[in-house]
């Protein structure tokens, strides 16, 4: 399970909010495809708080991940699951991380009663605290904001920090059967 922003694409202060804005981090989706073609299933699960705040349209978001579906395709890959929270901090969700409510959207949608193990991979506290919540085990990479979350502390407990994205499935390709 991975975050968007900063994970697989750079992120931005200002919000991403155009498909020209959408870039992905350099060896993250051959880091997505390496885990697909090993047979690993691969899902996003991304706050979009642009969506409430008016920076962008529903459509500008399905284009972004349309793109990244598309790039994946190309090394025929792709992601399975795409869950987003189009929620502003103020509304009060139950969708928007911290809040497991994403994950658990992922775990009805492949029918498990937990994440138990499931890697969750983010680039801060709130991404990583969310998927703890339903039994994930917790990934911090030092792309995006990983580097800032790193200094100031507060992972949770096992947490396991890499550098990218790419890293990541370097040790997942390596340490699962």
């Amino acid at each position: 399970m991975l975050d968007r922003d900063g994970v697989i694409n750079q992120d931005s202060d200002a919000y991403v909010k155009s498909l020209a804005e959408w870039q992905p981090i350099p060896g993250a989706l051959e880091a997505i495809a390496r885990l697909y073609h090993a047979g690993w299933t691969v899902t996003v699960a991304t706050n979009q708080s642009g969506l409430a705040r008016g920076l962008f349209s529903s459509a500008t978001l399905e284009a972004m991940h349309d793109q990244l579906q598309t790039l994946l395709q190309q090394q025929g890959a792709h992601i399975e699951l795409i869950c987003y929270c189009p929620h502003g901090p103020e509304d009060q969700c139950d969708c928007r991380k911290p809040k497991p409510g994403l994950f658990q959207q992922i775990a009805t949608y492949f029918d498990v009663p937990n994440l138990r193990d499931v890697p969750v991979v983010g680039d801060s506290v709130r991404d990583l605290q969310a998927g703890i919540a339903l039994g994930a085990t917790p990934y911090l990479v030092k792309t995006g904001k990983g580097e800032q979350t790193l200094h100031q502390g507060g992972l949770p407990e096992g947490t396991l920090v890499f550098d990218d994205l790419s890293a990541v499935a370097d040790y997942l390709l390596r340490v699962s059967p």
